[in-house]
């Protein structure tokens, strides 16, 4: 990634996947010549030679397209798309396209308005105190020709139907008309800039026969796509983009963890066909709403236990037509349905909507992630479909419609964006939940096709066969292994018999050597004592102990030991040489703690259970795993054996931080005030129902209360027994059979392509070959590489260090150890935005823990400090030295 491509990615905090698509982006306009009417065969050639998915422009002019799922920031895209092309060659004059109104209305906020949290180019320093202009298909005709001039970048935005729409009586579109300070049309105007670049949103929507052509007249030199579905539906089939030259399925993103988990529910053992359409209706109503109270709950506790923004979910109900939607909604507000809770917290929203009542509406709509909207259940038809973009949906019911029956992406999308940006980690935080009673089977089976969203990694395939592409494993040895592999391949090509035998001799010697010298650390204090005359008699009789018991014994054993003594300097010095001296040292923690938890008085605000008819299913359509710990069933001959208080603190009992003989007072007293709560609305009997199938949820909910007022004396760490120095561990590698080792200065596009290549080329590694899990660790790797400083470095193999943390249930791998003059660090690279997270700062805390039993043991034995580097992601810059990384990021506890 070039400078520019890499200080956007940056300061817009571009996601993989966006970043990527950037990068692509510049790598082309570095080989592409832009100009009006260009030669399009030589521009498609120079993208096919990159890409191959790219086969046709299928425009009149260079139109390449990136297909990103839903939910991972097409728009943040775009603004990146504008920034680079201005900041990089120059580029004045965009124009947006946008496929309906909802689209076009989102646009025009997210590229004007530098307030909203979604402004795409928040962070860019060259657009703060001369923000691009932005026109507009209901201002063009009437701003001044001076406004022109007020901004360097133009950039319109129009909805597709401004463009291509014919007026009554056959008249030309507003846009083609003649304006007066112009002197031509609009569209003409546009159609003549020299710099103009098309980006074109959900641009699946422009492959018409009327779109092509008023798209080809606008006669840009560049057009950029984006959409999450490249192909379109025919009766013949789907036909699929040629222009892709990056995708991004929602596969990935759910792997990836961008997106919510898509699950689907159903009751237990339900058979629909004994319902009518009314009755069915309403069975999934009801229990999409006892699915959103639990999902509520969840992400309230989430929100305490990590101190984040308050999210509200909301429901999303799909219906047939507006004269259905207006019976569900009639429905909702009844006393009959859950005794009118949520009569005011429903609202529906569809096409014969007009005035006062669809403006109201839409700001409802638009406000909806707002935890002071009271909104809860939105019911439309057909109104909310792609460009309405909020985080907080978390369940969807369709109610006797097509999408029901069809996984589709854009049924799905509206409830995939994560309020968090990431995943958390805790399922139902993270899990968007369709409820489908009647057509669970199908949509499960759905799923499960290989060609399913859910399942689809590519709608654009190059080669079928990629998919089984064969993999091998590659090992990869220390530097002085590698070394003997080296001359093991030159001596099997010798042809004299007896200088063969005295080299193989000599190198079966060596081995022996090298495998004994790590045994010796429990004799010397630092890995130079190896050399030590008492040492080496130790040694010498080790290594011989070996030779007689080795298989070999007949045939090398007397001449190894004649040599045994002269060869065992050259090797300590090999040994020595390109060795990091890693003391062993096994870091974990004691099991000595106290905990306990202040008194408070439960807010029992959230607390909304309603009772519970039947069990329901819920499905995860990816894993396909159910979870029925969601809600359960009434059983209503069941006897209840405790009292509502006793089944809540019984449940809390569960969590290890709660000691029942210490706490016992105060689990009753916020067990009463639960209770209590839910008598404020519900009688005895629905009391006790509520308690009996949702004590898990409530006793989480209390849980995340009694954790806000937990303290907890951290264990300290078992005072290690240190060994000086250690064996330097092999990696083991898959690699696909047919891809190449690169060398470790290659460019690799796109980036994310990095996490499965094989590197090599190092001079100051203490392996052979290495992987990379980031394209930051990549970098940081030629950084070591070419300072001056850095004597060694390593990629650690799983082995290497024995650091232990959680409780000493996870083991800690770090991404580099490096060796400088004065010291030696252990270094990890990790996303800025991960460094706070609880995970890492343990990891930290563990690594320094080692770094501190090293350095007291090293510092007494001639040896150096050593240092923890925790360094953000975006630090790792090619022209920051080493040193200066350690000065600025080295960890403090």
């Amino acid at each position: 990634m070039n400078r520019i491509a890499m200080s956007i990615k940056n300061r817009l905090s571009l996601r993989l996947p966006q970043a990527d698509s950037l990068n692509i982006l510049a790598e082309l306009m570095d080989k592409l010549t832009l100009q009006k009417n260009g030669d399009l065969s030589t521009a498609l050639e120079i993208v096919r030679s990159a890409y191959p998915t790219c086969t046709d422009f299928e425009r009149n002019f260079p139109s390449i397209c990136f297909s990103l799922a839903t939910g991972v920031g097409k728009t943040r895209l775009m603004g990146a798309f504008v920034v680079y092309l201005y900041l990089s060659k120059g580029m004045r004059n965009f124009f947006v396209l946008a496929p309906n109104i909802t689209i076009y209305n989102k646009l025009i906020e997210d590229f004007s308005n530098p307030t909203s949290p979604k402004y795409v180019f928040q962070g860019i320093g060259e657009f703060v105190h001369k923000q691009p202009r932005i026109i507009t298909g209901d201002n063009y005709n009437t701003l001044p020709q001076t406004s022109f001039l007020e901004s360097d970048v133009h950039i319109n935005v129009f909805n597709v139907s401004k463009i291509n729409a014919e007026t009554k009586g056959g008249k030309l579109p507003r846009i083609k008309r003649l304006s007066e300070y112009l002197g031509v049309s609009y569209f003409n105007y546009l159609s003549n800039l020299d710099d103009l670049v098309l980006l074109m949103d959900e641009s699946h929507h422009y492959r018409a026969d009327r779109g092509m052509q008023v798209i080809n007249e606008l006669n840009p030199v560049l057009g950029l796509e984006v959409t999450a579905t490249p192909q379109i539906e025919r009766s013949g089939g789907a036909i699929k983009f040629k222009n892709v030259v990056y995708e991004y399925s929602l596969a990935k993103a759910i792997q990836d963890g961008f997106v919510k988990e898509p699950a689907v529910a159903t009751r237990k053992d339900f058979n629909p066909a004994q319902y009518s359409n009314e009755e069915l209706d309403r069975i999934k109503l009801e229990d999409g709403i006892r699915i959103h109270e639990d999902t509520k709950v969840a992400l309230d506790i989430y929100t305490r236990n990590n101190k984040e923004k308050r999210v509200k979910p909301f429901v999303l109900v799909v219906a047939q037509h507006t004269e259905h939607a207006s019976d569900l909604k009639k429905l909702i507000t009844s006393n009959s349905f859950f005794h009118g809770d949520y009569a005011d917290k429903v609202m529906e929203i569809h096409s014969n909507q007009s005035g006062e009542e669809k403006d109201e509406n839409i700001e409802k709509l638009i406000s909806l992630e707002n935890p002071e909207n009271k909104i809860e259940i939105v019911i439309h038809v057909n109104m909310l479909k792609e460009g309405w973009d909020v985080t907080n949906l978390y369940t969807i019911i369709p109610l006797r419609t097509a999408t029901s029956l069809t996984l589709r992406e854009q049924t799905i999308g509206r409830g995939l964006r994560l309020p968090y940006r990431k995943k958390t980690g805790n399922d139902k935080v993270d899990k968007l939940t369709i409820v489908a009673h009647d057509k669970f089977q199908e949509i499960i089976d759905e799923a499960n096709k290989p060609d399913s969203i859910i399942k689809r990694q590519n709608i654009i395939v190059i080669d079928a066969q990629e998919l089984n592409e064969q993999k091998e494993v590659i090992t990869s040895v220390s530097s002085i292994e590698q070394k003997f592999e080296e001359e093991q391949k030159r001596i099997y090509n010798l042809t004299e018999p007896e200088s063969k035998q005295k080299a193989l001799i000599n190198l079966e010697l060596q081995k022996t050597i090298l495998s004994t010298l790590p045994e010796m650390n429990n004799a010397v204090k630092n890995v130079h004592e190896l050399t030590k005359p008492e040492i080496k008699q130790i040694a010498l009789e080790k290594i011989k102990q070996k030779m007689y018991s080795s298989p070999q014994k007949n045939l090398f054993a007397l001449e190894m030991i004649k040599e045994v003594e002269a060869a065992y300097e050259t090797v300590v010095h090999e040994f020595v040489r390109n060795i990091i001296e890693i003391p062993r040292i096994t870091i974990q923690q004691s099991n000595e703690t106290k905990s306990g938890f202040r008194d408070f008085d439960l807010d029992t605000k959230s607390l909304n259970y309603q009772p519970v008819s039947e069990e329901i299913l819920i499905r995860k359509l990816r894993e396909q795993e159910n979870s029925i710990d969601i809600l359960n069933g009434i059983d209503k001959g069941r006897i209840i054996i405790d009292k509502p208080e006793n089944l809540i603190v019984n449940e809390l009992m569960n969590y290890p931080e709660i000691d029942y003989d210490t706490q016992a007072d105060l689990l009753f007293t916020l067990a009463q005030q639960a209770v209590g709560k839910f008598k404020t609305y519900l009688d005895n009997d629905m009391c006790t129902n509520v308690v009996q199938y949702h004590k898990k949820e409530i006793g989480k909910y209390i849980h995340s209360q009694l954790m806000q007022h937990f303290y907890y004396e951290a264990p300290g760490y078992e005072k290690p027994v240190v060994k000086p120095f250690t064996r330097i561990e092999e990696h083991n590698f898959s690699k696909y059979t047919k891809d190449s080792i690169h060398h470790f200065t290659e460019t690799i596009t796109p980036t994310s392509a990095i996490l499965n290549k094989i590197f090599s080329g190092f001079r100051k590694a203490c392996h052979n070959l290495y992987k990379f899990d980031s394209k930051s660790e990549k970098d940081l790797a030629a950084i070591l590489e070419q300072d001056k400083s850095v004597l060694k470095w390593m990629r650690p193999a799983p082995d290497q260090f024995m650091i232990y943390w959680k409780h000493n249930s996870k083991q800690y791998i770090p991404d580099f150890v490096v060796e400088t003059v004065d010291t030696i660090c252990i270094v990890e690279t990790k996303k800025e935005d991960d460094i706070e997270l609880t995970d890492s700062k343990e990891k930290a805390q563990a690594a320094f823990q080692y770094c501190k039993y090293a350095t007291e043991y090293t510092t007494k034995h001639e040896g150096k400090p050593w240092k923890y580097i925790l360094i953000p992601h975006n630090a790792v810059i090619m022209n920051m030295g080493f040193g200066t990384l350690v000065m600025k990021y080295e960890y403090q506890s």
